[in-house]
């Protein structure tokens, strides 16, 4: 398995990455373009007055490009009926096709669209979760096979103006990359690169790049390591970036798990056109993902003017601390981060405090013997590095600089003996008009951003106002960042085409059967694309297998097949029990 060069520098923009422009259609990606905004419709392909209805629907809440899944040749076809349909409605949203398995359905599937979004882990490739050593011979003859399902694709494109997204999904690698790689960043960048370079060979570049994945972590240093090899390559290779999180989930959940990720990337100034993916009516994804583009696209959020990062920024390692106490309360060191509040809200909730279950409060921030500095002030960083004893450190209120930025700056200035607390903002004062909706993206972002960076040894929310919502928020962004797992963690795909299940009301069950499962990850996938590969990620998935049918997994290991939905949520408890994870809701609650 071939480990990730440490020497491979991130280009750090103060502004947006650079990229050329791609037409889908009318709409330009990259370049001077806006970061466009796009979603998938759920229904089935084959259903085109649904088709027309949905994308008419995602157009009207302002999605700007909508995908359909064509999971065969019929499906691709019928694509022609859906354009048809759409034009005749006034409606010009471009299409775009996604294809995995079918190399004959993406031919198909660019007669008819403005795109076509191919995986390279299964375009050309049965998963089979094989083991083997490839020579580098071998491994030559694998390109050369893949070529020729690939080749036809990108001249047909290329003779039709269509572009072509090459989406790599963390689980759906090939065998072959995962025995030369892994299960890595670095196998996702390089599965990529393998099917762009035939497309180069071939003088097509209407290309978009995107590294999806369903943990922010892993997902944030793909599209890093992305960004660096392709400004290695070369300036021809400033490729549109594509952003998203897989199978963030529903609800508050999968907005802040899509905000820690694409926030995170959006404030590094990458970034050209976003899908934020909730188990949800995919018309509620639009408004999550405009805002997040008006709260960090282009503002240079996470510009560090730092010499060198603090932190490694295609791989994740917890910054290292010396290890408080303070008012009873470990803090830093192997720690988890500890959720700190305002006196104010201290105040609001104390009188409650049996009744916040997993949400409780643990430190006052007012009564913390915490250092406040400026990042810039050098006097105050010698200062602060001198001291022969560590301290609680963090961001001096008021100064002009953005949260991420600031952070990093201090993280790098102070070195890693001192733990850092991170705030969602630097004005003390929260705005009480702001709607809670854009506090959970911007604090999401900024605060998960740190955290997947490694960054962080406790957390202080103050930008929204309602004590109970700032302790749910605080935990919520520790678990979506993977910095401190409280509760059961779901992966739940968003409806497609594909979907054999209603995911909606399946995941609702799920979870209502499995909240109480503290550490526990489970997966919910509605067909085989993605199931099986990210079943790597989680403890146990359900996995739609065939129209009412669902196979059960213990990580990426199918155990139960074709079990009928009706008994599918039950079986999934007896699996759970089955490997020793099971507790009864009551018993936890004592605990």
């Amino acid at each position: 398995m071939r480990a990730m060069s440490s020497k491979l520098p991130l280009p750090s923009y103060p502004e947006r990455r650079h990229s050329r422009a791609v037409k889908v259609g009318p709409v330009g990606i990259g370049g001077d373009n806006p970061v466009r905004v796009q979603s998938m419709i759920t229904c089935d392909t084959m259903d085109t007055r649904a088709c027309i209805r949905e994308s008419m629907d995602l157009a009207d809440v302002g999605c700007e490009i909508v995908r359909i899944t064509a999971p065969t040749v019929k499906d691709a076809r019928n694509l022609e009926a859906i354009r048809d349909g759409l034009q005749a409605c006034g409606c010009r949203v471009p299409l775009v096709a996604d294809i995995h398995f079918k190399p004959e359905a993406a031919l198909e599937s660019a007669k008819w669209v403005d795109k076509v979004r191919v995986n390279p882990g299964n375009y050309a490739d049965s998963k089979k979760f094989s083991v083997r050593e490839y020579s580098d011979e071998q491994y030559a003859a694998e390109i050369g096979r893949i070529r020729e399902k690939f080749a036809p694709l990108v001249e047909l494109c290329r003779a039709r103006g269509v572009a072509m997204r090459i989406g790599t999904n963390h689980g759906s690698l090939s065998d072959r990359i995962m025995n030369r790689y892994g299960d890595t960043p670095l196998g996702m960048v390089e599965s990529a690169l393998e099917f762009a370079r035939i497309a180069r060979e071939l003088d097509y570049h209407d290309l978009v790049f995107s590294m999806k994945a369903s943990n922010p972590k892993v997902m944030i240093a793909a599209y890093r390591l992305l960004v660096a090899r392709l400004a290695v390559e070369g300036p021809d290779w400033n490729y549109p970036i594509h952003l998203g999180v897989t199978e963030a989930g529903d609800g508050e959940d999968g907005r802040i798990k899509s905000a820690v990720g694409i926030g995170s990337l959006l404030a590094d100034g990458i970034g050209d056109t976003i899908r934020v993916s909730l188990t949800e009516n995919s018309v509620h994804e639009i408004p999550v993902a405009r805002e997040l583009v008006q709260l960090l696209a282009g503002q240079g959020e996470g510009w560090c003017c730092a010499a060198e990062y603090s932190f490694d920024p295609f791989s994740y390692a917890r910054r290292a601390t010396e290890k408080l106490t303070i008012r009873g309360v470990p803090l830093g060191g192997e720690e988890v981060p500890r959720v700190v509040v305002t006196r104010q809200h201290y105040d609001a909730v104390e009188h409650k405090l049996a009744g916040l279950g997993d949400f409780q409060p643990e430190l006052v921030y007012e009564d913390l013997p915490v250092v406040q500095i400026d990042p810039r002030d050098g006097q105050a960083v010698a200062e602060l590095k001198a001291r022969p004893e560590a301290c609680l450190v963090t961001v001096k209120d008021g100064i002009d600089l953005p949260v991420i930025a600031a952070f990093r700056l201090l993280a790098a200035g102070i070195g890693a003996r001192h733990p850092i607390l991170l705030k969602d903002s630097l004005d003390p004062q929260p705005h009480g008009q702001t709607p809670f909706g854009r506090t959970l993206l911007a604090a999401s972002a900024r605060v998960g951003s740190l955290l997947c960076d490694g960054i962080g040894d406790a957390v202080l929310l103050r930008t929204e106002e309602a004590p109970g919502q700032t302790l749910r928020l605080s935990y919520n962004i520790l678990q979506a960042a993977g910095a401190r797992i409280f509760k059961t963690d779901y992966v739940a795909c968003p409806s497609c085409g594909r979907t054999l299940f209603n995911l909606q009301e399946t995941t609702a069950r799920i979870k209502a059967a499995t909240e109480h499962l503290k550490g526990v990850k489970i997966a919910i996938m509605g067909c085989i694309v993605n199931g099986p590969g990210e079943m790597a990620d989680a403890d146990f998935g359900y996995v739609g297998g065939a129209p009412g049918k669902v196979n059960l997994y213990v990580g990426k290991q199918a155990v139960k097949f074709n079990i009928p939905e009706a008994e599918a949520v039950e079986r999934l408890i007896d699996l759970i029990k089955e490997h020793g994870r099971w507790v009864e809701a009551k018993e936890r609650a004592e605990v």
